[in-house]
C-alpha cells in the first residue's frame, strides 16, 4: 500500500493537485434559485444581468468593450456534490458527469458564453444569462470566433440522442 504522500502515475504528489482560487467579482441575475433557470445561454435570450468586478480588478476590463461575447468562468455556489454518473437535463440516459454540463461536479466550476452588452467602470452588463444570482466570478475571457468556434465538431452522445425539449432546469441536482 502506498503512502498518501507518494507520487501518482503522472509523477505528482496529491498535495500538488490542491488549488486556491480567489473570486474577482460577482454575477447578478434574475435567477434566485436553480429550478427554472435556463440550462444554457442559448435558452436565455433576452435575460439580462451584470457582472460586478471587484475594484482591484477593474483595470483588467480595459479593451473588453468591442467584443460581442465573453466567457464567464464562475463558481456554482449552490451546487451540491454529486455522483460521477448523472441524467443530464436534455436526456433520459445516465451519463458520466464529465460528458455532461450538469452543475454537480467534483469541482463546481461553471462556464457560460454570454453577450457583452456594455462595460461601465467595473460593471459588465451581459445578456443571455443562464447563471444563478450571487455566483462568484473566477475569470473573464473574450470570446473570439476564430479560436472558439468549431461548428463541425462531434458532440458525442448529444449527436445520437434526440434531445428533450427541456430548456430550463428542474430540481434534479438539488436533492
Amino acid at each position: 500500500m502506498k503512502d498518501a504522500s507518494e507520487e501518482n502515475a503522472a509523477g505528482m504528489k496529491p498535495e500538488t493537485l490542491a488549488m486556491t482560487l480567489a473570486g474577482i467579482g460577482i454575477i447578478h441575475s434574475p435567477f434566485k434559485e436553480p429550478a427554472g433557470m435556463p440550462i444554457q445561454p442559448v435558452f436565455a435570450e433576452g435575460t439580462v444581468g451584470t457582472v460586478e468586478v471587484l475594484p482591484q480588478y477593474a483595470e483588467g476590463l480595459r479593451d473588453l468593450e468591442g467584443f460581442d461575447r465573453v466567457w464567464l468562468i464562475y463558481w456554482l455556489h449552490k451546487a451540491l456534490p454529486g455522483p460521477l454518473r448523472v441524467i443530464p437535463f436534455r436526456d433520459t440516459t445516465e451519463r458520466g458527469v464529465f460528458a455532461t454540463r450538469a452543475p454537480c461536479r467534483p469541482n463546481a466550476i461553471g462556464l457560460s458564453c454570454v453577450q457583452l452588452l456594455s462595460v461601465s467602470g467595473n460593471v459588465l452588463t451581459i445578456g443571455g444569462v443562464d447563471i444563478l444570482d450571487g455566483s462568484p466570478v473566477i475569470d473573464i475571457k473574450p470570446y473570439v470566433p476564430k479560436f472558439d468556434a468549431f461548428p463541425n465538431s462531434r458532440a458525442g452522445w448529444c449527436d445520437q440522442s434526440p434531445p428533450s425539449a427541456r430548456t430550463h432546469a428542474d430540481n434534479r441536482f438539488m436533492k
